[in-house]
């Protein structure tokens, strides 16, 4: 099999014997193991000669039984959705038509989905119509383009074009934030130059008094909409009144806390978001498009399109801002799913998710051997094994134990995390195929495995 213009025709046979495997796949996922196996499946030395398509994917669908079935309803780690059937459908196709979105010019196809994209997206969160927005691969790159756009307005403070002159002569960017920063925030940070440790974390009052002592200096405030470990929230109407009063970028990091604004139940906690000047969140979370896919938006179009100024003499000057060249055209899934569900569809979902949350909540407070170790503010829900008579330690070591047991058993997959110190489960329902039955799978599994361990243990 020299040469794939040799076989063109095994396209079709290829897509036909895909389909067959997502059928499968699909009917299979609702009730099958997150990890169904382990080991390793792929080696060995690079072909001399191929054996074609079809033995190509026999043998990719063959190895994927040490996938984690992530996109299905009992993946409740890392806040991870899964894959709405209008954005499958046309994820499939973005890889059919292989379209570069970079540019009107390389595909006015991609780009005129990505522009309506971002449009709906803005009416989706309610934030105002004349912001500027791009799709990017993820939550870091969001904040990458946010965080850019900040440096940018920064050094025009202070007379620099930063983007075509650097740092050089410029002092310290001051950059502050809570205890509820995400690390994805703390790498874009590290991409533009600006340093993870740059961030001084305040809580309280503290953010008005370190700002009033700038003496009306620039600065950046990353606000959190989302802890990861609880779901909660920064007071960012306050800190947007700040950032107003104190001249500082106020950017909001959503990555799936955005999504609160899409219900009457939520909306108080990202209550001020529309006053911030850029704000981000994931798709492949709560919207449930296939990875990779996030947003970000900004408040001032005019400083979103410099730091990825793209020229060359053979280049289009018609680029799309962000800061990819080649670029996937992710625009159609997020399009698609959209069209297919509207805001009705999303704040139902958003709905039902937040009340299966409580539910969670509810059955981890009715158990004598769990124990919640915060408030339940959207989809998040914080908790460990708590056994009677076993001290901190003691609790840790069998919380950490648990968490490796749940992997292993394969039913449900749930991390930890440390939350006050204390090794906890912080599960996150936000994929669209959750029902009750798999949050009380959840609860059962991990008091099951916790009385099979203890029971060793004694």
């Amino acid at each position: 099999m020299p040469d794939p213009l040799a076989s063109r025709d095994e396209e079709v046979p290829a897509l036909e014997y895909a389909l067959e495997a997502a059928r499968r796949y699909l009917e299979e996922l609702d009730e099958a193991r997150v990890l169904p196996a382990r080991g390793e499946r792929f080696g060995g030395p690079l072909p001399a000669d191929g054996d074609g398509a079809l033995a190509a994917l026999a043998e990719l669908v063959a190895g994927s039984d040490i996938a984690t079935r992530s996109s299905g309803p009992r993946f409740f780690h890392f806040v991870i959705g899964g894959t709405t059937p209008a954005a499958l459908g046309a994820d499939w196709l973005t890889a059919l038509f292989d379209q570069n979105s970079f540019s009107p010019t390389s595909s006015p196809f991609g780009t005129q989905l990505e522009e309506v994209a971002v449009r709906w997206l803005l009416e989706l969160f309610e934030l105002p119509a004349d912001w500027g927005g791009v799709l990017t691969s993820g939550a870091t790159t969001a904040n990458f383009v946010g965080l850019a756009s900040a440096r940018r307005w920064w050094a025009e403070q202070h007379g620099v074009d930063v983007d075509e002159r650097g740092f050089a002569g410029l002092p310290a960017v001051p950059v502050f934030s809570s205890g509820y920063i995400h690390a994805s925030a703390r790498k874009a940070l590290a991409m533009l130059g600006l340093g993870r440790e740059t961030v001084r974390l305040v809580e309280g009052d503290a953010l008005e008094s370190a700002l009033r002592g700038l003496g009306g200096a620039p600065a950046i405030v990353i606000g959190n909409a989302g802890d990861v470990n609880t779901g909660d929230f920064d007071p960012l109407a306050h800190w947007a009144d700040l950032a107003g009063e104190h001249n500082a970028w106020l950017h909001v990091d959503g990555a799936f806390g955005l999504f609160a604004r899409l219900t009457p139940k939520a909306v108080g906690l990202v209550e001020g978001v529309e006053r911030a000047h850029s704000v981000i969140a994931d798709g492949h979370k709560w919207l449930n498009v296939p990875y990779d896919c996030g947003f970000a938006f900004v408040r001032e179009q005019q400083y979103l399109r410099p730091p990825f100024r793209l020229a060359a003499a053979y280049l289009p000057s018609d680029e799309l801002p962000g800061p990819e060249a080649s670029r996937r055209a992710r625009a159609l899934a997020v399009w698609a799913t959209l069209r297919a569900y509207g805001r009705a569809g999303y704040r139902a979902m958003v709905e039902r998710h937040l009340e299966l949350a409580m539910r969670l909540s509810e059955r981890v407070d009715a158990e004598l051997e769990l124990e919640r170790l915060a408030e339940t503010k959207l989809n998040l829900v914080c908790f460990r094994v708590h056994p009677r008579g076993l001290s901190d330690e003691e609790l840790d070591e069998l919380n950490r134990a648990l968490g490796r047991d749940v992997l292993e058993d394969g039913r449900v997959f749930v991390g930890t995390t440390v939350h006050n110190g204390k090794v906890a489960f912080r599960p996150a329902i936000v994929n669209w195929r959750t029902t009750e039955r798999d949050v009380d799978l959840l609860v059962e599994v991990l008091l099951e495995l916790a009385a099979r361990r203890l029971g060793v243990r004694a």
